[in-house]
């Protein structure tokens, strides 16, 4: 998991795993980052291949394209292939960008 925080700490944006505690988020944007599970790859019946899937949320209180494509160099250049989506939460007043990949566990 080294590896995995090390690409995360060169996007520039203060991180934390899963989200800050409560009073002690920094201004956005800022981003978060968990791995709510596995991504293994199995053959004759046993994990061939250990995987975990990744989420790295980044948090802005407006669209924020420069941001996104930091995170986005970081993980071009680390060839990492993701998915990514988007949702203005209300209750917060910030935007979340999620992208969603695999990384070798």
């Amino acid at each position: 998991m080294e590896k995995l925080v090390s690409m995360i700490a060169e996007m520039g944006l203060p991180f934390a795993y899963d989200h800050f505690v409560e009073g002690e988020s920094p201004e956005p944007p800022f981003l978060c980052y968990l791995i709510p599970g596995s991504d293994n790859f199995a053959a004759d019946g046993k994990v061939y291949h250990r995987g975990a899937s990744v989420h790295v949320e980044i948090y802005t209180d407006k669209k924020d394209l420069a941001v996104e494509k930091k995170v986005e160099d970081v993980l071009d250049a680390h060839e990492v292939f993701y998915n990514k989506s988007e949702t203005w939460i209300g209750s917060e007043r910030l935007y979340e960008v999620l992208y969603i990949f695999g990384w070798e566990a």
